[in-house]
């Protein structure tokens, strides 16, 4: 770099005397205004950092230290040409000089930039789509990387295509096909870091059928908040594909049950219970304390939200306690200590397929687990009680469906006889990425080159982000007056098996069937599993009403007295202590309205005792029949 600014500088003393004087009139003594230029010119560079800095990754910094560095050359060239005489009329070739040495100097570091920039052959040819703030920076901290070559960018707004961005010419989304083959890219970045859901989901969908992996970069609110930068290149989350814009919280709803109370969240470390802990912290409670019954899940939530209130210096007292649900002594003792005033209950047991096959356990932690950690709650005079519930409690074919109604029918009974705690209940659907969803499943299984299960060509279900889901349970919370069954709108159902294809197009892949037998992915369909259901339900007939929020319904519906479920929650811990299976599903079946399951028993302990009996009984028989003989 040294030897080549050498060269420039000398060039530059020649240009400037050509251009000012004329090639007659060119002063004779030109060689000696070279070695002056350069013994001044090269250490004023070099303090300016111009030789430290690596060419690759130079953007504005070079044209601000260029222009110094050639300025305050010149103008000490200039000085010393007029004090020795070097030169006549010395102010006018200084200006000439310095303009020629910004343009040669800056100039041929850009170019450089460029080759070194274009020469790396093995990177990921990629266009751009949006040609914004978030598309400009995008692409140059591409250029300056080593992975990804933007070949095109690509914008909506028809005032920036044909212009250039970056020197990269702007597209129109109709030509993005085209591009593609024309490039030979292999995969699109989105970099509308500002748009909102649902023109990103527009976008994703149209994306979706082409030949390429689509990607993108953070939310703008991420950039901002410093959580991400906008070169932090991911695959595309389903939440832009299936996510829609958010309605904005109702701030005194969210601060109602928190903002200066006492709160706590049993299975604080779950998917909705750490996610419901995460948005309660920012309501400033006073305290918040994390039930949960494993020690990981207490550990990890309880570091997290730590240096969360440690980074904000948000004031408010944070408690992990271990415990379970089941022991009401040990809530009672928690409540009462901390003088908790609102509690969100999302412990529970929720894995359809789970549940089937541990029914007693799951009776003992979502019905029994429930009733003591309300009655609990009464003894502690807790203000408000919060279930958070499921759409498979509607019409439920699962145990898991039947103990989550059976849970929200016990609040309604305890609501009746109790008015000192408001209970209420909030039901809605599937949350994406949540330890149970399948879209975890799918990724990891296209990652692994597939194929991607899916239960039924038919199967649909309601879907909605963790974050959206928590704020909607606060704000449902809010709103509680007692015996409340608040419903969430989950908009509209997913089809699984669209969801599957469009998950495997986005990462840049095809889907192999009948069609396409040379696909990437196959897509396997795998049979209901056990109690599982093709729709799911959110309302128990048609009484429901709205409420002040937009997308929180209030659902009138029948319940038992407290004298009918006392009763029926005694002989469900009597099937329980006798691990009676059988009894146990025959006092959901007689209790649940709707329930109507599909498989038979499916709990493994009882179906090998069952199985081992079976076979005992066998043997016994002919070994009978062996002695007759």
């Amino acid at each position: 770099m040294i030897t080549a600014d050498t060269v420039v500088y000398i060039a530059c003393v020649y240009l400037s005397a050509w251009l000012i004087f004329g090639i007659a009139a060119m002063p004779t003594d030109l060689t000696s205004l070279s070695v002056i230029a350069v013994l001044i010119a090269i250490p004023i560079t070099w303090l300016m950092g111009l030789y430290r800095s690596i060419v690759r990754y130079m953007g504005i910094d070079l044209f601000i230290a260029g222009t110094k560095s050639t300025l305050i050359a010149a103008a000490l060239i200039g000085t010393v040409a007029w004090i020795t005489n070097v030169i006549a009329d010395p102010a006018r070739w200084a200006i000439v000089f310095w303009a020629l040495s910004l343009i040669f100097i800056v100039g041929c570091r850009f170019l450089a930039r460029l080759f070194l920039n274009q020469r790396n052959t093995q990177r990921e040819r990629v266009i751009v789509y949006g040609a914004g703030d978030g598309g400009a920076r995008l692409t140059a901290a591409l250029f300056a990387g080593h992975d990804y070559l933007p070949v095109a960018l690509v914008d909506d707004d028809v005032n920036v295509q044909g212009k250039r961005v970056c020197g990269i010419e702007v597209y129109s989304p109709s030509e993005i096909d085209s591009l593609i083959r024309v490039t030979d890219s292999s995969g699109v970045l989105l970099a509308i870091p500002s748009a909102s859901r649902r023109r990103r989901r527009a976008v994703l969908e149209r994306l979706s059928e082409l030949p390429v992996r689509v990607q993108t970069i953070p939310e703008v609110s991420d950039l901002v908040a410093g959580h991400a930068r906008v070169d932090d290149i991911r695959d595309v989350d389903v939440e832009d594909l299936l996510g829609r814009d958010a309605v904005p919280p109702d701030a005194e709803l969210l601060g109602a049950s928190i903002a200066g109370k006492r709160v706590m969240v049993t299975g604080a470390g779950g998917s909705i219970g750490s996610e419901l802990c995460r948005q309660i912290i920012q309501l400033r409670p006073r305290t918040l304390v994390l039930f949960e019954i494993s020690e990981y899940a207490l550990y990890n939530i309880n570091m997290e939200l730590s240096q969360q209130i440690e980074s904000q210096g948000l004031d408010c007292e944070l408690v992990a306690l271990l415990g379970s649900v089941n022991n009401q002594d040990r809530v009672q003792e928690v409540l009462e200590t901390f003088r908790v005033n609102t509690v969100y209950h999302a412990a529970a047991y929720k894995h359809v397929p789970v549940v089937e096959h541990n029914l007693l356990e799951g009776l003992q932690n979502n019905i029994i687990g429930t009733l003591s950690a309300a009655k609990a709650a009464v003894e502690a005079n807790v203000d408000t009680f919060v279930l958070v519930s499921t759409d498979k409690a509607v019409s439920p074919t699962s145990v898991m469906g039947a103990t989550k109604r059976f849970a929200e029918m016990v609040l309604q009974a305890l609501q009746d006889k109790y008015g000192s705690t408001r209970f209420c209940m909030v039901r809605f659907g599937n949350v994406l990425a949540s330890s149970g969803s399948v879209v975890p499943l799918f990724r990891e299984q296209i990652r692994q080159g597939g194929p991607v299960t899916v239960t039924h060509r038919e199967i649909i279900r309601y879907f909605m982000t963790i974050p959206e889901a928590a704020q909607l349970v606060i704000q449902a919370g809010g709103m509680a007056e007692g015996g409340d069954v608040f419903v969430l709108d989950m908009g509209k159902p997913v089809k699984i098996q669209n969801l599957a294809r469009s998950m495997i197009s986005l990462m840049g892949l095809t889907v192999r069937d009948e069609d396409n037998p040379d696909g990437d992915i196959e897509i396997q369909y795998t049979g209901l599993r056990p109690a599982e259901k093709l729709y799911e339900e959110l309302l128990i007939g048609n009484n429901v009403s709205g409420t002040r929020h937009p997308r929180i319904m209030r659902a009138r519906e029948d319940y038992l007295d407290i004298e009918s479920l006392n009763v029926l929650v005694g002989e469900l811990k009597m099937a329980a202590q006798q691990r009676d299976r059988n009894r146990a599903r025959e006092i959901l079946l007689d209790s649940v309205s709707g329930y109507e399951p599909s498989n038979a028993i499916e709990d493994l302990v009882w179906v090998r005792q069952n199985a081992r009996a079976t076979a005992e009984s066998s043997e016994n028989v002919i070994d009978i029949t062996t002695r007759r003989a």
